[in-house]
């Protein structure tokens, strides 16, 4: 695997001379600066392609081109932000940046409603509490219509979780949820919050999941012309919220979006931890269902805790086998070997971390400080050597 470590820029508190004391020799990374829907210029992919490539590194995979609410919507200019999203991976491809990570989410992007949790080592992670959001939703927004998406039981622990709330706790909840997590670009006030829920009073899953599909037959023709592997995320957490469908969280929703656009370079991103959350999605059976698609790797596990709960376990932990997963990745990057690809490694990198060590007395980006994904980095380039060295006796 090409070991890859995110970076969120100069103004990230992990530099890239950390990462380079990681051991990684890739970037992930993006032009968080530039809006959403507007076109990133070769002299901006450049100047930030430098900066990285003077520390030694290479930015290897974009995370991500933002996808325009307007374009999930088919409302206003989506044509206008499909044409600059051509316009971009040109403007990439040109640069020699050939992977690009994006996601369908409509409204939020990752969604925790903790991301400061403590362990039981002493650090914290991110972690997911349905009671915590549904209160959220019934109690803090107070979105309309709310009361009708939850059972009576989710009510009353929403309530219940809601009346011993401080105001401070409120707050901490509130930001937490919309006020735009690393990577996610962008963050609400209540109402702006609210307005963007009321947009997708009416779109049903079919809509959505065929708004994808007309976006994806304009982008991956000028994709496999670049070659450029476009490589959606899967939803993070894999289910609706707020109302709002969600269409990127099983492998049957996999399995009809590269169906429906069947180019190789209508890819994935191969996310342990989004899709492990639902117990019903069989990882290991995704990986080999979908393996040609594969054009990039988060690797990440989650503790499930029954009701949708779940918090970020350590990277050899929780309820992904990372084992039977790092073994299938480097069988299927042997095959490509065999097979004359140039490109046979496959990008991955440690996704999430616990803020741990003196990054406890660091301001950090919340799942993105740097000694737990060293650690994850650490964890997972251990295992995988020691694979190689049982696959190759």
């Amino acid at each position: 695997m090409k070991e890859s470590f995110r970076w969120y820029g100069p103004r990230d508190p992990v530099t890239l001379q950390d990462i380079s004391q990681t051991g990684a020799t890739k970037v992930v990374s993006a032009l968080h600066d530039i809006p959403n829907g507007e076109v990133w210029n070769k002299d901006a992919i450049k100047t930030h392609q430098q900066i990285i490539r003077n520390a030694d590194l290479e930015w290897e995979v974009v995370e991500s081109v933002p996808i325009h609410e307007e374009i999930k919507l088919r409302i206003g200019s989506f044509q206008k932000h499909i044409d600059n999203y051509k316009k971009t991976l040109e403007n990439l491809a040109s640069c020699g940046i050939h992977t690009i990570c994006y996601n369908f989410m409509p409204v939020l992007d990752w969604t925790r409603t903790h991301l400061f949790y403590p362990m039981k080592d002493g650090s914290t992670g991110l972690y997911y509490n349905s009671s915590a959001l549904a209160a959220f939703d019934l109690f803090i927004l107070k979105r309309e219509g709310a009361e009708k998406k939850y059972d009576t039981k989710q009510i009353q622990k929403a309530k219940n979780y809601f009346e011993v709330l401080s105001s401070k706790e409120i707050e901490i909840l509130t930001k937490s949820i919309i006020a735009g997590l690393p990577g996610a670009e962008e963050g609400y006030t209540l109402d702006q919050f609210r307005k963007q829920l009321k947009q997708y009073e009416f779109v049903s899953t079919e809509d959505l999941r065929e708004n994808l599909i007309l976006f994806l037959e304009e982008i991956i023709p000028t994709a496999e012309k670049l070659k450029v592997k476009m490589s959606i995320h899967p939803d993070d957490p894999p289910f609706n919220l707020f109302g709002i469908p969600r269409v990127v969280r099983t492998s049957k929703d996999l399995d009809f979006l590269f169906k429906r656009v069947p180019s190789l370079y209508n890819g994935l991103t191969y996310c342990t931890g989004s899709l492990g959350v639902r117990k019903d999605n069989n990882l290991k059976q995704i990986f080999d269902k979908f393996t040609d698609r594969i054009h990039f790797i988060h690797l990440r596990s989650i503790q499930r805790e029954g009701e949708g709960n779940f918090f970020e376990a350590n990277h050899l932990e929780g309820d992904v086998d990372m084992f039977s997963i790092v073994y299938a990745i480097i069988k299927e990057e042997q095959k490509r070997k065999k097979e004359l690809f140039t490109d046979w490694e496959i990008p991955m990198r440690p996704d999430h971390g616990h803020q741990m060590l003196d990054d406890l007395n660091k301001k950090t980006n919340p799942g993105y400080s740097v000694i737990g994904r060293l650690r994850g980095l650490s964890e997972i380039r251990g295992l995988a050597l020691g694979i190689s060295k049982i696959i190759n006796k």
